[in-house]
């Protein structure tokens, strides 16, 4: 190909995006459309799974995304969703989806993210630097990787309900991606959701009958539901204790996942937000967002890897599309009716989907190792991210499908992408040989920008 050829060519990849107004209104509100959607599989499954209420979820995931963007100076495009890490907890406590005990396990789930607060103080009081080089690339990259490889069996799993649909809604999404032009480039995974839908529809995979059922309008949530209905003559003390105790230790897992996603958002839009809104501040708000979703009987809020994949796909990176999404998710959260629509998708259909996104979110993982020019010939490096992978992802698929303990009669399990979490945190941290070294003048920069936000 002549350089004239070259030149003319459409770029392999797309420019990156941070003003999304100058795509137009109508195209920054379907994309806000497609993030939503993205996180719609995930998001609701975790109620299906543990029996919280589906539009409740979807309230407070859109309210938490608001309060998270506002604490994190709206810099941060990143939308907050049910979290998978607590569906132990909730069994532990309701293991049938009990109603009148899943509030008390909404309880331990709201003093879990206490702990948020306090992790969110010492990287206030100490600065970025200084906690971060416990969490250098060769420990996060790994980590990144290992979120979307424990994600994929499940998307393996809605695709083998039906391959033939979940085919079709990924070879949507890679033509939209790689051969489209204009707005079909940007929006490939709500294209790929609207197709692959109709085609399960058109084949009789879709049940309808909820749809028909469902009011058009209602309440998202009921007072019974809530934390604040325990309160009163009939409250359990020993139950409540279980619960936090139970619960809580799932933090620590969160937590660290948390400094991941945000690693992974900072690395797929080209920007440090570890430093600048800060760990601190993104900390603060998931904290909050799991207290708020939690106190009002929705699932914990994390960040989310399914977004952030999208986020790689369109390089459309402006925070503000996110929100939008946020205010679709609550709008939507008063009609049972929509909910009953996004729950009658096909596990196919989600299937398709997440299979993309999931795989965008280890391929950032990688991006995150090759971009820092993380030396494996180093051994120290090889060993921590050769023991993040194994355990994480080993243990995920391990019989039992996490470590478990008894501490003073209470039975605690870690995931695996804890136990890898953590053990690559800590030989990072004894291992000789550091890529990252401790820098004065970092800290004093980074001083002087905390004292400016």
């Amino acid at each position: 190909m002549s350089d004239t050829a070259r030149a003319t060519s459409e770029p392999e990849t797309p420019p990156a995006v941070y003003d999304a107004t100058t795509l137009g209104k109508p195209r920054m509100f379907v994309l806000g459309i497609q993030h939503m959607f993205a996180m719609f599989g995930a998001t609701i499954l975790v109620p299906v799974l543990t029996g919280l209420s589906v539009s409740d979820t979807l309230l407070f995931a859109g309210l938490g995304t608001l309060l998270f963007h506002i604490l994190a100076k709206g810099k941060v495009p990143a939308f907050l969703g049910s979290s998978f890490a607590f569906i132990a907890g909730y069994a532990a406590i309701a293991p049938n989806g009990e109603a009148e005990l899943l509030p008390y396990a909404c309880l331990g789930v709201a003093c879990d993210g206490l702990l948020y607060l306090v992790l969110s103080a010492l990287f206030r009081a100490f600065g970025p630097a200084r906690v971060m080089r416990f969490f250098p690339p060769v420990v996060t990259g790994p980590i990144v990787i290992c979120i979307g490889l424990i994600l994929a069996s499940s998307a393996i799993a809605n695709c083998s309900t039906n391959w033939i649909v979940a085919i079709i809604a990924i070879a949507t999404i890679v033509v939209c991606n790689i051969w489209g032009r204009g707005m079909v480039k940007i929006i490939p995974i709500l294209i790929g959701v609207v197709v692959s839908y109709a085609a399960a529809a058109a084949m009789g995979e879709v049940d309808f009958s909820g749809v028909a059922e469902a009011a058009w309008i209602g309440l998202p949530f009921s007072w019974d539901n809530t934390v604040f209905s325990l309160f009163g003559p009939g409250f359990d003390t020993g139950l409540a204790i279980t619960a936090i105790i139970t619960i809580m230790p799932l933090a620590f897992a969160t937590m660290i996942e948390h400094i991941g996603d945000i690693s992974a958002i900072s690395s797929t839009c080209e920007r440090n937000f570890i430093a600048n809104p800060g760990l601190h501040r993104t900390l603060l708000g998931d904290g909050l967002a799991t207290i708020l979703a939690s106190l009002f009987g929705a699932p914990a809020n994390t960040t989310y890897g399914e977004n952030t994949g999208v986020l790689a796909l369109t390089r459309v990176f402006d925070a503000r599309v996110v929100r939008i999404a946020a205010c679709c998710a609550i709008v939507l959260s008063f009609s049972p009716k929509f909910a009953a629509v996004i729950g009658a998708m096909p596990s196919c259909v989600i299937g398709g989907v997440s299979l993309v996104l999931y795989g965008m979110i280890s391929a950032v993982g990688v991006r995150n190792l090759v971009e820092n020019h993380v030396d494996f010939q180093k051994s120290r490096n090889v060993l921590v991210a050769a023991i993040v992978l194994v355990l994480s992802i080993g243990i995920a698929y391990s019989a039992a499908g996490a470590i478990t303990f008894e501490v003073s009669g209470i039975v605690i399990s870690l995931s695996g992408l804890a136990i890898g979490s953590l053990a690559g945190i800590i030989l990072n941290a004894i291992l000789p040989g550091k890529d990252y070294e401790f820098d004065e003048s970092d800290i004093a920069e980074e001083e002087h920008a905390l004292t400016l936000q």
